[in-house]
């Protein structure tokens, strides 16, 4: 498919962060786009105001107006899997068989015009992303990026170049849920973790290495693997690769990690590059690693040390990625998307090894039955880190309940004794008669409708 042969592109589930950087990119190229989405966000406003047509109500009537001006070869659909099979615009399209391919069959397309970088992993594929396109960007390469969030420097999840250059890159997100990154062939690819996740899809976390092999041996045969040494072991690789740590041993390794006003600095060395004096400008141990990847990448294309180091000591990260949203002598408010149980670990770590003498405080909103049935263990045991746990109800997402399956059983599951579950309507209320020091809320559901009610009851503190 040729997908800038297409006179409309309609969007089920436009809103998504993957979604919405497609939207947006085929809306830069003149091709009328509009969508459908199940909730208004900040994103779909901005959508909105560049001038793409969003609904949030099932219409198929409106549909078929909106569709019955072309022929079906004129009409691409994209979806995400996070609809719902029943979706009644969706059974529509399906049964008068218009093409109909998911977002990541689109991006695979987009990808092969040209030098793809794609970044997998359980956890850290997106700030390594960012990384990697403010690098390019910063050292004045042709670049492309689809992110999985948006980007501080640029305050968007979609970064363009010149198309018509044949030596242009292109990053984006190697996705693992429903197999997603199996239509990308990159020319250099990094897996920066491959913890067990969505098992409600692969069932057993054997498949889950099993895509992450498969993947792997889509990189071109002249291309660049790298990967995170912990991965190295867990996965059978049988292609040459690179591989990197921030403290094992490794082809990229970092030395005399140490912090200093609440930022991270550090070397860097590997075979032919001795890279000193580093500092990044978002914390995190972490993000130290997810940076040694790409600094991997920046030295495969041949980008020159210092460039590598003033994009990294001026990239800011990505909102709800350690996204300091407070940071005074009195309180310190960081709100971050973190919902695997590895992931509430570093970023708990992360806020203990800034602010080691202050109470750390965390509000986590569990994210989806599934996976908090699958890791009930390790989500109690990272949720133990915390000094004090504030537990929401699930966000079902796409998900019905489980029975048995809900945040008190997390709670139970718990040595801390300073654990509350709360409503969520509740929750401002809860706030106003805690000591907060440090405030970490966590979660990939809709606890983001929370952080500004928040911030505004720490600021009126102090």
């Amino acid at each position: 498919m040729n997908i800038f042969n297409y006179k409309v592109i309609y969007f089920l589930g436009i809103g998504g962060i993957g979604m919405s950087a497609l939207a947006r990119y085929f809306n830069h190229y003149k091709i009328p786009v509009s969508g459908y989405d199940k909730t208004e966000t900040d994103l779909t406003r901005e959508l909105t105001k560049e001038g793409i047509a969003i609904h949030y109500k099932e219409d198929v009537e409106g549909l078929k107006s909106l569709l019955q001006k072309h022929t079906k070869e004129e009409v691409l659909i994209v979806y995400t899997p996070a609809v719902p099979k029943e979706h009644t615009e969706l059974l529509y399209l399906q049964r008068e068989k218009y093409a109909i391919q998911k977002r990541s069959q689109v991006l695979g397309e987009i990808s092969k015009q040209f030098k793809t970088i794609a970044i997998a992993g359980t956890h850290g594929k997106t700030t390594t992303s960012s990384m990697v396109a403010h690098i390019l960007k910063s050292a004045g390469l042709n670049c492309f990026a689809f992110l999985g969030g948006i980007t501080k420097n640029y305050n968007t999840n979609l970064l363009l170049g010149d198309a018509n250059d044949k030596d242009a890159y292109i990053v984006v997100e190697a996705d693992e849920y429903d197999r997603s990154f199996l239509t990308l062939h990159p020319d250099i690819a990094v897996i920066t973790s491959a913890d067990a996740d969505h098992l409600d899809i692969y069932g057993d976390e054997k498949f889950v290495h099993e895509s992450y092999t498969l993947f792997a041996n889509q990189v071109k045969e002249n291309g660049v693997l790298i990967v995170n040494k912990n991965v190295d072991k867990t996965l059978s690789l049988n292609r040459k690769r690179l591989t990197y740590a921030v403290s094992l041993e490794a082809d990229y390794h970092a030395e005399n990690v140490h912090i200093a006003h609440a930022d991270f600095f550090y070397d860097v060395s590997a075979k032919s590059l001795d890279m000193k004096g580093i500092q990044l400008g978002i914390p995190g141990k972490h993000n130290v690693e997810n940076s040694i990847a790409a600094i991997a990448i920046a030295k495969q294309i041949g980008i020159d040390n210092e460039q590598i180091k003033e994009a990294l000591r001026s990239f800011k990260g990505v909102k709800r990625r350690f996204d300091y949203r407070i940071k005074t002598d009195h309180v310190i408010y960081i709100d971050d998307y973190a919902h695997h149980p590895e992931e509430l670990k570093a970023t708990i770590i992360a806020a203990k090894s800034l602010y080691p003498d202050k109470k750390i405080t965390g509000i986590f909103q569990p994210h989806l039955f599934s996976r908090t049935r699958d890791f009930a263990d390790e989500f109690a045991a990272s949720l133990d880190l915390l000094d004090e746990t504030i537990l929401l109800e699930i966000y079902p997402a796409r998900e019905k309940p489980i029975e048995g399956v809900n945040s008190q059983m997390l709670i139970d599951r718990m040595k801390s004794s300073d654990k509350h579950l709360v409503q969520k309507e509740n929750l401002i209320g809860f706030l106003k008669n805690e000591d907060v020091q440090v405030l970490l809320t966590m979660g990939a559901g809709d606890i983001d409708t929370q952080i500004e009610p928040i911030e505004q009851l720490l600021k009126s503190r102090s």
